[in-house]
């Protein structure tokens, strides 16, 4: 079994980010900007933010995060937005999810220009996506690629089970694990909550993506011998062994899964630093974009 260890090859990658910002700052040029907003309070949240600021420092970004209390008018907030798409000083912009039920997603989403859409999620992104026009991708399935590319996984022509069908991860992973390329090949099939018989469809994998957000519920008995597993999935449970009584773990019951894998993605360590940093390229990629006619 072959750890896909996030962490490390996360930190390698910044590494790298961080050499091309020197060299950016080397040239008299400013240094790029991703602004995050967050509504309310909630800690998962709170947490996720914290983690984006943290690798901008790391990488030599610079980085603002723009709070807002809970029950902020949709209207501030959209006019933030379009504001912050004005700003030629500001290269990426995260709107930190899920929002209060009062605000509409959608809308906020769609107000971001999409070419500060870091995320990767505004319907002009996606298209080019499912065009495989060169455009931002989404965090998490982005970094989900570049694991399976990093650490040599054979793609082609395996089956690939993506559990999950969300517009953040299922659905976009299953179209790139689909595309003609090097590391990706695959024969996909996109499983969910009305998906019967989903053990038939374990079993018969070669590949499998989980984003279901059930805690261990990917089985030893649902997968073959030699199965690539990569577990999208963060829940907490209680723990008597933590200093704050909880723990994290993902969607598949690793403990016992592992010893069946070929590749197994830890949680966490696994697919989560490997979504943060996709978002520092992504930002990157953006700086490069909206400042090529001006350095």
């Amino acid at each position: 079994m072959i750890l896909l260890d996030g962490k490390i090859l996360s930190k390698k990658i910044k590494l790298e980010l961080s050499n091309e910002v020197n060299e950016i700052i080397s040239l008299g040029q400013r240094k790029p900007h991703l602004v995050a907003i967050l509504v309310g309070d909630n800690p998962a949240s709170r947490t996720y933010v914290s983690a984006k600021e943290k690798a901008c420092n790391e990488v030599g970004f610079d980085s603002t995060i723009i709070q807002y209390e809970n029950n902020v008018p949709q209207e501030d907030l959209i006019k933030k937005i379009l504001e912050i798409n004005l700003d030629v000083n500001i290269d990426g912009l995260i709107v930190q999810l899920p929002l209060p039920k009062h605000i509409d997603e959608h809308l906020v989403i769609h107000s971001i220009s999409h070419k500060k859409d870091v995320d990767g999620f505004h319907p002009i992104n996606l298209g080019k996506m499912m065009l495989g026009l060169p455009t931002f991708l989404p965090a998490t399935p982005f970094g989900i690629i570049t694991l399976l590319k990093e650490y040599g996984v054979n793609t082609i022509g395996k089956n690939c089970l993506v559990l999950g069908r969300s517009n953040i991860v299922g659905s976009p992973i299953s179209i790139l694990m689909s595309r003609n390329t090097k590391f990706a090949n695959a024969t996909v099939t996109l499983a969910h909550s009305k998906t019967k018989n989903i053990k038939n469809l374990t079993m018969n994998a070669d590949i499998i993506i989980v984003a279901l957000g059930k805690e261990r519920f990917l089985k030893s008995d649902m997968v073959k011998k030699g199965v690539v597993i990569i577990d999208v999935g963060i829940n907490r449970i209680k723990s008597d062994r933590t200093r704050s009584g909880w723990r994290l773990v993902g969607d598949v019951d690793y403990d016992n899964v592992k010893n069946k894998a070929s590749f197994i993605t830890p949680v966490p360590g696994g697919v989560g630093p490997m979504t943060i940093v996709s978002l520092m390229k992504n930002t990157l990629i953006s700086y490069k974009s909206l400042n090529k006619n001006k350095n």
